[in-house]
């Protein structure tokens, strides 16, 4: 299988005579690991202008922390500031752009932000009138699984910035299509595709190497968790940054560790979630929550990520922990992604329905339920931007 990088270099001339911008971050490689950048200027296609997501060009930056522009051959703008307004680009920044090519690795969860990057570039490029090239790269954890709830109307941000279900299922390539015929984002856009891609293959199956896509998604597994256990972010727990195993540990230091896992087994049990084994665990973050403070909980190990419903499953772990700890448990009430309210957990839950319905002792598993009939009206609205069959 090839990216839709290596597919463009089997003609780059149609960017000859272009003025061409790139928007991309570490990821941006080949199957040899040479960058886009690198590629370009080897071809002899000069770039104007670099614009680099959250965490920046080389991903350097933890979440949350802003980055300002980057002095790396081309002008490096960053699209992850100290303010909203930074998110987006300067329109006078794409005025002078023919095209901007778009390659930044997703790893297919509505909160990774690099999607959001994508529809705010598009939403600019409207206006100015500059196209964008979005150069594909597989749904890592797979094109066909889709879990969660739509965005409601009030809940947006950048960890929730357009009506998705928290796993959608669709490539970058793909949302990009979906932001223009969907959505209606009236920005010019194509897709390189990838060429031999099969939407039920996750990224160890590509045969492609895997690069990190950001400081806390060092391997495929962190990220088959992250649908679910970036939730842990809306809360008073640590989700494990700071230490060796982000997503995979939770906990805090007025855990008990022992408790904890047997209501997190239990909630297993309770809701048929399928596809992990937790172990009680102790860590210390050397930075972030709790940072230097021994914490307790659980270790979670992915034991078949086919079955897993990643989403579900960090819906139990909560549930675990308001009963583990009623009287520590607290929802994450600072600022979220430049948001002050709603609060963290419902900015990424798109909307109060998971917090409020698991306060109230609602089942995980019923939370799911309800909302299966917005999910199969959403696959229907995708199926006309899908560049890799489904069956």
């Amino acid at each position: 299988m090839r990216s839709g990088l290596e597919v463009l270099f089997d003609d780059v001339s149609r960017l000859s005579g272009l003025r061409v911008g790139v928007c991309c971050n570490h990821t941006a490689v080949d199957s040899n690991l040479d960058h886009l950048l690198d590629r370009l200027a080897a071809a002899g296609i000069p770039v104007r202008r670099v614009f680099a997501p959250e965490h920046g060009l080389h991903a350097t930056a933890q979440d949350m922390i802003s980055v300002a522009g980057e002095d790396d051959g081309p002008a490096v703008v960053s699209l992850y500031g100290d303010t909203a307004a930074s998110l987006r680009p300067d329109p006078a920044l794409l005025a002078d752009l023919d095209i901007v090519l778009f390659d930044i690795q997703d790893i297919g969860a509505r909160y990774y932000t690099y999607q959001a990057t994508l529809g705010y570039l598009m939403e600019v490029a409207a206006t100015t009138g500059t196209r964008i090239l979005v150069l594909d790269r597989p749904n890592p954890i797979d094109g066909v699984t889709i879990e969660g709830n739509l965005v409601r109307g009030g809940f947006e941000s950048f960890v929730s910035a357009y009506p998705l279900p928290v796993r959608h299922g669709l490539t970058m390539g793909e949302l990009a299509l979906y932001f223009r015929d969907v959505l209606g984002i009236a920005a010019g856009v194509d897709v390189v595709p990838c060429e031999g891609w099969d939407p039920t293959q996750r990224f160890d199956a590509t045969g492609l190497p895997w690069v990190y896509p950001s400081p806390n998604m060092p391997t495929l597994e962190t990220a088959v968790l992250y649908p679910g256990m970036c939730l842990i972010e809306g809360t008073n727990l640590s989700e494990g940054r700071g230490t060796t195993r982000p997503f995979h540990l939770v906990g805090a230091p007025w855990l008990d560790a022992a408790a904890f896992t047997r209501l997190c087994r239990q909630g297993a049990l309770d809701n048929d979630l399928a596809g992990v084994a937790f172990r009680a665990a102790t860590f210390e973050p050397r930075f972030q929550k709790f940072a230097g403070k021994v914490c307790h909980g659980v270790e979670i190990t992915v034991t078949n990520a086919d079955r897993l419903e990643s989403f579900l499953l960090g819906l139990v772990v909560i549930e675990a922990a308001l009963r583990a700890a009623p009287d520590h448990f607290q929802w994450r009430t600072e600022t979220y992604e430049f948001v002050d309210t709603p609060i963290a957990i419902d900015l990424l839950c798109g909307s109060a329905e998971a917090r409020v319905g698991l306060m109230s002792k609602v089942r995980p598993r019923d939370l799911l339920t309800g909302w299966k009939g917005e999910l199969t009206a959403w696959e229907e609205a995708r199926a006309g931007v899908l560049l890799y069959p489904r069956e």
